[in-house]
């Protein structure tokens, strides 16, 4: 997968009143060149591009848009040239590197594409998207395994950066360790709210709780989301020390023999509560769960988990959207102004565990 992300970033140096004056016009020049290339007129976009260059010829940004532009026009070739003269600027972005990768990857050139990337990790250690690139070549060479390092180093070094999220659930809830794939496509979710992505996830996390947990018989349920793990509600035997998502989850489940939206919106109620209850949070930190706490208290713990899951089943969730369209609003009120908050010191990444 390939994303192109503008950088737009302009700044200005005020050393005179007529270098003021051409940065300002170049700048102004700049974002009408940026509102055309969102329409779809690249050519129009370049002309403009090339005004504000001659305005401001020290600016990274214009060239930058430009090698933009021509990758949009699928002129790899235009876009290297100028990308490869601007890589000598003192102001640059791991864009530019993941922009150059990308390039030489669409001309068949992987192996530069990958020279790329690890050289711009080189110069910006802390790059999630270059890590992001290096797992989708990884992916490419049909490699998860490899894929998934990169994916999780990038989790590990730019907790902001939502794609990485995206790729390790899709992988983990593939694999045999869905537990990873429930965390990180969550943190995901909250990272990229509104997007085809989140709406692929969604779907994902609703479908393999419903593969997950199962109904033995009328009296005992198992939960099964690590590999060679399967715990049974009638031989609870495993310690809280060695997993500590599925003894929760199951503790979470108690009664519950009929599994759909609601009833998996109770039981991820139930398990925050757990979680806290027995202190859990002391040795094994997450800021997820804390994350679900914070919902919790402020009173929008089901609506949260009924947006988490909606794409699972979109008729269930409209019906239960309809019958609460004041808890509804009021979430997404609270949501939109309560985001979860990632740093280097707080983060979740598995080998937290």
């Amino acid at each position: 997968m390939k994303n192109f992300i503008i950088l737009f970033i302009f700044s200005f140096s005020f050393l005179s009143a007529y270098t003021q004056t051409n940065e300002q016009k170049a700048y102004e020049i700049g974002k009408e060149a940026v509102k055309l290339m969102d329409q779809g007129k690249v050519d129009e976009s370049l002309t403009l591009l090339r005004e504000a260059q001659q305005l401001d010829p020290n600016s990274f940004d214009y060239p930058y848009e430009m090698a933009y532009a021509y990758s949009l026009k699928g002129n790899y070739k235009e876009s290297l040239k100028i990308l490869k003269k601007i890589v000598k600027y003192k102001e640059l972005s791991d864009r530019l590197y993941q922009m150059m990768g990308n390039c030489y990857d669409y001309l068949g050139d992987s192996k530069e594409a990958i020279k790329t990337y690890e050289k711009g990790l080189t110069k910006f250690p802390y790059s999630g998207c270059l890590y992001l690139e290096l797992g989708n070549m990884q992916m490419a060479d049909n490699n998860p395994e490899k894929a998934l390092a990169y994916y999780e180093k990038g989790i590990e070094v730019e907790p902001s950066h939502s794609s990485n999220y995206y790729w390790a659930s899709k992988l983990y809830c593939g694999s045999e360790d869905e537990v990873w794939g429930m965390i990180y496509g969550e943190i995901f979710m909250n990272l990229e709210r509104n997007s085809k992505r989140t709406v692929e996830i969604s779907k994902l996390l609703y479908d393999t709780y419903m593969r997950e947990i199962k109904l033995v018989n009328d009296s005992s349920v198992s939960v099964s989301f690590s590999k060679n793990n399967v715990i049974d509600s009638h031989d609870f035997k495993l310690p809280f020390g060695v997993g500590v998502y599925e003894p929760v989850l199951l503790l979470s489940i108690a009664s519950i023999r009929d599994f759909n939206m609601d009833s998996f919106s109770k039981i991820r109620s139930d398990f925050i509560d757990l979680y806290y209850k027995k202190n859990l949070e002391d040795n094994y930190p997450n800021v997820l769960f804390s994350y679900q706490k914070k919902v919790k208290d402020a009173g929008h713990i089901d609506a949260y988990n009924h947006w988490i899951l909606m794409q699972g089943n979109i008729d269930s969730f409209a019906d239960w959207q309809q019958a609460n369209e004041d808890q509804w609003n009021s979430f997404v009120e609270w949501f939109s102004l309560n985001p979860i908050k990632l740093t280097s010191k707080n983060k979740f990444v598995r080998g937290q565990y």
